[in-house]
């Protein structure tokens, strides 16, 4: 293994996902990362990096030392894993933008109470998190990858329903829907066929779309009709969900890791306490949203 200064600039270049991003997490400036990564690769006599305006990405050698350095780093700092209080460290969360608005933020800070020197981060995205390129340390995704490096267990199910405003004309069948506004994604950008709900009513077209679920919601806020996650109607009293006797969806929630990881006991806790704190947000949040069933 090559110095190790050497490898942890490489490691936090590749999941910062460029020179820029790094800079402040080592606290040193871009050109002398780009220097360390240079001497790195001319060391290891192969590019570590595909550069571009977007950023850089792992080639097949980077993607070898990433996952090599990542099982060294684990293995210097195993009394790292557990402060005084409880977890420590930093610890990044994918997620997909309607759990990360919607569900994640009080799951998270009920962990980070019980374990003070943990510093949690939620990457709230309306796309699939790239764990490959070290995004983030794990995601919550709905549908599972196939990829092997990954591992995928299942969290929860969770429910959504069709909902309007409670003052809006009421909806009798799906018929009805055909003379509504209707809110959804954008078509061609639902990175998730688990996404496309509105197939579920055969809407022909879908008059105020978002990729972001958070704007969904604000957009049914002020009228129209839309898919809601039943944990989210908590931050909308003015919806109230719509043919729900005809209508049901039910998806479920993933929790995706690196498999080289799994060593890790820090990980593997953050990961079993998340889990069962989403499922009983869950089902309490579900649980409210039935109470308010006209």
């Amino acid at each position: 293994m090559q110095n190790w200064d050497d490898i942890r600039v490489f490691l936090a270049v590749a999941r910062a996902g460029g020179l820029t991003a790094a800079a402040p997490i080592l606290k040193m400036d871009p050109a002398t990362l780009g220097r360390r990564i240079g001497r790195l690769e001319r060391e290891i006599e192969a590019p570590l990096f595909m550069k571009s305006p977007q950023g850089y990405a792992l080639t097949d050698m980077g993607q070898q030392l990433l996952t090599k350095a990542t099982v060294a780093e684990q293995a210097l700092t195993p009394l790292d894993d557990r402060g005084a209080g409880g977890l420590s460290g930093q610890i990044r969360l994918g997620a997909p933008d309607g759990v990360a608005n919607f569900l994640l933020p009080q799951v998270v800070a009920a962990i980070q109470v019980q374990n003070p020197d943990l510093d949690i981060q939620i990457l709230a995205l309306p796309r699939v998190v790239n764990l490959s390129q070290r995004e983030a340390d794990m995601a919550i995704t709905v549908s599972a990858p196939a990829a092997q490096r990954l591992t995928v267990e299942r969290i929860a199910d969770y429910k959504l329903h069709l909902a309007q405003r409670a003052d809006a004309p009421a909806i009798q069948s799906l018929e009805d829907l055909k003379a509504r506004r209707i809110v959804g994604y954008i078509p061609d950008m639902i990175f998730d066929r688990e996404l496309d709900y509105l197939g579920e009513i055969g809407a022909p077209r879908v008059q105020l779309a978002s990729n972001s679920v958070a704007v969904q919601l604000q957009m049914l806020r002020r009228g129209g009709v839309g898919f809601v996650h039943d944990f989210a109607l908590h931050a909308a009293p003015e919806l109230r969900r719509v043919l729900t006797h005809k209508i049901s969806l039910r998806r479920t929630f993933h929790l995706v890791r690196h498999r080289v990881d799994h060593p890790s006991e820090r990980l593997a806790q953050f990961a079993d306490t998340l889990k069962n704190g989403m499922q009983k947000e869950v089902a309490r949040l579900e649980q409210a949203a039935d109470l308010t069933e006209p």
